[in-house]
């Protein structure tokens, strides 16, 4: 009888209390930052909710412990604390504290994500596969043939890789000899054909305005780097031709400037796209990189802005971070000209100084869309053939905090916008 009771005593100090509390911090003392996120999205598929903290410890997540997480925790190599019930109540009480910006937002459920990327190999990464894979998150790879065949309606969360949504493979034309590339105008040109359009350019509309209608009925959209610029380019470009013969065997349409139709876009207006079909640039809505005499990465960075966490709750999960000034990286879209963003346009991140937005969001529709400029936030200047950044050597990148935020705002308790 002892013996039966001892062993009860024992199972009840191994497993952890019911009321247990785990707090994440995503502060300087965080040991891996972006698996941190990982961990956040696991407890979510697990059924169980977590509660991000805002402006708390670097937007920390506190969530009730159950069996396995602290193995988890330990196995992934992220910081945290086991708390009681009484601590737990005490920080949430400092969080919703009228005078803090801090707040706290229940996130309940996991989204479905899609990463649409192409099938065939491309001699560059992507940032936002890297941090999901990273961070074990999991998703979904799907392209052309599945968001014109409705694929899109599976999922809560789309990232757009370093897509040119204008049909002109990304105006890599010195490179159109290369294995690749003629590889990815063959691909391109037979899928326009399956799907009944003569050229590429025409393919790309479609899709854009398929991911336009999916951000419409409630998607959120994710993009970086020419994702970000060629899909608002290709939507304003709709009723008219604007790829030059050399990537579409005809000539852009002489009044294609008085034919763009900015009201089909999401971030940007009043831009003109580069006809140069040897000009690496899609149009002046990228400010383009320094001159190579100033691209210098240790003077090159910009900073975030501060959100009231408790009156606009969403450009504050996006913000979130254990800095404020991030280091700069460069891209084919290197940063936004802030004279052409659209008013309804919030800016989240921009270099000090300069017309140079690199991170925005706007809602539309019942949806929302995020766009961040650059390529590679570990990678200052990322050339066609580099290997992939190894992000167990940055566990605690500030860039790459900003993606990993995004995949999270969708699993947010639905709340009334206050301002």
């Amino acid at each position: 009888m002892r013996r039966g009771y001892l062993l009860l005593i024992w199972l009840l100090a191994a497993a952890p209390a019911a009321s247990q509390q785990i707090l994440i911090p995503m502060d300087a003392y965080q040991t891996d930052h972006l698996k941190a996120y990982g961990i956040a999205y696991w407890a979510l598929n697990q059924g169980i909710d977590v509660d991000w903290l805002l402006n708390y410890r670097g937007g920390a997540f506190l969530l009730q412990d159950f069996p396995g997480l602290q193995a988890e925790l330990r196995i992934r190599g992220v910081a945290f604390e086991s708390i009681d019930p009484a601590t737990a109540a005490r920080i949430l009480a400092e969080v919703e504290a009228e005078d803090r910006n801090t707040a706290v937002v229940r996130l309940e459920k996991a989204p479905r994500i899609a990463v649409y990327a192409p099938p065939y190999t491309q001699p560059w990464d992507d940032a936002v596969m890297l941090a999901l894979t990273y961070a074990e998150v999991p998703y979904q790879q799907i392209y052309d043939d599945d968001v014109l065949n409705g694929a899109l309606a599976d999922y809560d969360w789309l990232h757009l890789h370093h897509e040119d949504f204008t049909g002109q493979f990304g105006k890599f034309i010195q490179y159109r000899n290369r294995p690749w590339y003629i590889e990815q105008q063959r691909q391109d040109e037979a899928t326009a054909r399956k799907h009944g359009f003569r050229k590429v350019s025409q393919l790309k509309l479609a899709v854009a305005q398929a991911i336009r209608e999916y951000v419409r009925r409630g998607g959120f959209l994710f993009a970086m780097c020419s994702g970000t610029d060629t899909f608002d380019i290709a939507l304003a470009a709709h009723n008219t031709d604007i790829v030059p013969a050399e990537y579409d065997g005809d000539p852009v349409d002489p009044d294609a400037l008085q034919k763009l139709d900015y009201s089909q876009t999401l971030a940007f207006t009043n831009f003109t796209p580069v006809f140069n079909p040897y000009e690496y640039e899609h149009s002046d809505i990228d400010v383009g990189p320094p001159p190579p005499q100033l691209r210098d990465p240790a003077l090159d960075y910009f900073t975030l802005h501060e959100f009231s966490a408790k009156w606009d709750p969403v450009p504050t999960m996006l913000t979130q971070n254990h800095v404020a000034t991030i280091k700069g990286f460069i891209g084919q879209t290197t940063a936004f000209r802030k004279s052409l963003i659209k008013p309804e346009v919030v800016i989240l991140a921009e270099a000090p100084g300069r017309d140079e937005v690199k991170y925005l969001y706007g809602p539309f529709g019942r949806g929302f869309f995020t766009f961040y400029a650059g390529h590679d936030p570990e990678d200052y200047q990322h050339f066609v053939g580099d290997p992939p950044t190894d992000l167990s050597l940055h566990k605690n990148s500030p860039g790459y905090r900003l993606i990993l935020n995004n995949i999270l705002f969708p699993a947010a308790r639905k709340q009334k916008r206050k301002t």
